[in-house]
């Protein structure tokens, strides 16, 4: 048996994370965040129908530099999942499993849900 000075299995200094390792994460991410944005829709929708008092309040919290920081987050993550969610629908009828074509969905996705949010919020302004 060999003592060699190197560690047994992939360590973080030698292994790179894969893409497709990376969107996969990020789209369980975005799912969540995704959830905490539907408690703030809520809350937006319960303020609208309180009243104009109630709304304008909520309107000064969503106008803040952390407020908008919050829906832009929101809206990338809403970009994302459903890219991602079209990238595994494509999987559910078995294409897209080759590494080349499988990396070149996980970048189109990332790069889409970046257009897509720059687009959104230039669009509303």
């Amino acid at each position: 048996m060999s003592h060699h000075e190197r560690p047994l299995s992939p360590y973080l200094s030698i292994y790179r994370w894969p893409i497709t390792m990376t969107v996969s994460i990020l789209h369980r991410a975005t799912g969540l965040a995704l959830s905490a944005g539907f408690v703030i829709f809520c809350a937006w929708l319960y303020d609208a129908a309180a009243g104009a008092e109630s709304y304008t309040q909520f309107m000064s919290y969503a106008d803040t530099l952390l407020g908008r920081l919050f829906f832009i987050a929101v809206s990338f993550a809403f970009f994302l999942h459903l890219a991602n969610g079209i990238r595994h629908l494509v999987w559910d009828v078995g294409l897209g499993f080759e590494i080349k074509t499988a990396n070149a969905s996980a970048w189109f996705v990332i790069v889409f849900a970046i257009v897509m949010t720059a687009l959104f919020w230039w669009a509303r302004s």
